[in-house]
């Protein structure tokens, strides 16, 4: 069997502690590499009627 290194470990007690805050930046990584990447001119701008949505949602709260 192989030791974990010590930073292994760490990584392994943030993400324990933070799961939800590690999903989030999870998430947020896959959806700026699509928009970068892999998004078409329709997706772009569907991506921004989201956008538009989420923000005026935002404002309401």
């Amino acid at each position: 069997m192989m030791v974990k290194s010590n930073q292994t470990q760490a990584n392994k007690k943030w993400y324990e502690k933070n799961k939800e805050h590690a999903k989030y930046l999870n998430k947020r990584s896959h959806s700026r590499s699509f928009i970068k990447k892999f998004a078409t001119k329709e997706d772009l701008e569907e991506l921004k009627q989201l956008i538009k949505e989420r923000e005026e949602i935002l404002e309401n709260e």
